[in-house]
């Protein structure tokens, strides 16, 4: 079984924040393969079915995005989850706005909600969806991760979402490296694309 997490922060206070975005990407996930994600179980949302003909278990921890490793660790360690077979989503500035990346493993960068799992699975040989939401230039990061999202970035950010839905699916059907290779694109300042293989920087 796959274990697909999206992490962000519950509660209409946070809704459509930059810093939810593995919620927005489990919402779109869930509406493209028909499954309800409306269970408490774990310190989090779940919902399970079938993806790109693979069971999996989509989850959206309720523990507040600092906190997130307990939700993941219950899970892991419930369902004896391979640590390959661990898809997190997250948000990340450091990423252009619009584009997503994907690692196969990696550190936490400077993602809080990432260093708390690895911290609690003490593992960071599992895959990530990166969705990027763009430089925070001189703005404060919490403030801009927490903000609510602007009309200017409204499409980008809808592109993203559905990239990225469409990418994790691509990793259940193909494997993670033709995900990669299709989806890891770098922006160009003339709106070229050229494929990023860099799965693990």
């Amino acid at each position: 079984m796959f274990v697909i997490a999206g992490l962000g922060n519950p509660g209409k206070k946070y809704e459509n924040t930059r810093h939810n975005m593995g919620f927005l990407v489990i919402d779109k996930l869930a509406e493209k393969n028909d499954i309800k994600v409306n269970k408490i179980k774990h310190k989090s949302l779940v919902g399970d079915g079938f993806i790109s003909g693979q069971k999996t278990l989509l989850v959206k921890p309720q523990t507040y995005m600092n906190l997130s490793g307990e939700a993941i660790r219950e899970i892991v360690d419930y369902y004896d989850i391979a640590m390959e077979d661990l898809i997190v989503i997250y948000d990340d500035f450091d990423v252009e706005l619009g584009y997503i990346r994907i690692r196969k493993k990696g550190s936490s960068g400077s993602h809080n909600g990432m260093k708390n799992i690895i911290q609690h699975i003490h593992s960071q040989d599992f895959p990530r969806v990166r969705i990027g939401i763009g430089n925070r230039g001189k703005s404060d990061w919490k403030d801009f991760v927490l903000g609510r999202m602007g009309s200017d970035e409204k499409k980008a950010i809808e592109d993203a979402v559905e990239k990225a839905a469409d990418a994790i699916m691509c990793i259940l059907e193909k494997g993670i490296d033709k995900a990669m290779n299709e989806y890891n694109i770098k922006a160009k300042p003339a709106g070229k694309e050229e494929s990023d293989q860099q799965g693990n920087d």
